[in-house]
């Protein structure tokens, strides 16, 4: 297993190139530099691009956890911050797509949205839920709010059943892959679950 030392030095820099790697490919691809926007809505395209890494970063935050459960090791704790991080981007770029690109600042009409339309009321209040969240990310917060940091992150679950949510009522057809998310963080939230509950029992027997 990788030292804590290592992880800083080595590990989180490869890491956080390959998290930006999906944003500078979409970008080559919207100037046609690694091969066009395949649809025939670009606009839309970029939206769902974004939105999809959103989630699946939302989900490699809440995947840490388990797997330091899993492992008995801290390290994966170490990768939570920047996995949220660039949840929080992604999702920002994401409604930064849907206000200037989409519906090009018509406010009449992302209020109309936003207030109208389920699942983007949805997915609004997950971003809204998100951004405390990347303010106080930092250990000076941490540090600063104490027992409160813990109560204001665990926001984090609902903000993923919110993604998951907004996913499944943008889409239209075929249900396949919001599904799979939902049962992702079925997965994910169980294992809290039952590491919670086997610790309570060791602890009373």
């Amino acid at each position: 297993m990788p030292s804590l030392q290592s992880i800083d030095r080595y590990w989180k820099p490869i890491v956080f190139l390959a998290c930006l790697l999906p944003l500078v490919v979409l970008v080559l691809r919207i100037f046609m530099v690694a091969g066009f926007l395949s649809g025939p809505n670009p606009v839309e395209e970029i939206q769902d691009e974004l939105g999809i890494w959103a989630l699946r970063f939302i989900m490699l935050t809440l995947a840490m956890t388990p797997l330091r459960y899993l492992t008995g090791k801290a390290w994966p704790i170490r990768f939570r911050r920047m996995f949220g991080l660039f949840a929080f981007s992604y999702a920002a770029l994401h409604f930064l797509n849907y206000l200037l690109l989409d519906k090009q600042l018509d406010f009449g009409v992302i209020l109309e949205d936003v207030t109208d339309r389920t699942f983007i009321t949805i997915g609004f209040t997950a971003l809204l839920a998100l951004t405390p969240l990347a303010i106080t990310s930092t250990n000076k917060w941490r540090r600063k709010l104490v027992r409160k940091w813990l109560t204001l992150h665990k926001l984090v679950y609902g903000i993923g059943a919110a993604a998951c949510w907004h996913f499944f009522s943008s889409v239209k057809l075929d249900l396949t892959e919001p599904l799979a998310y939902c049962g992702i963080l079925a997965v994910l939230l169980g294992a809290r679950v039952v590491h919670n509950s086997r610790k309570a029992t060791t602890a009373t027997s």
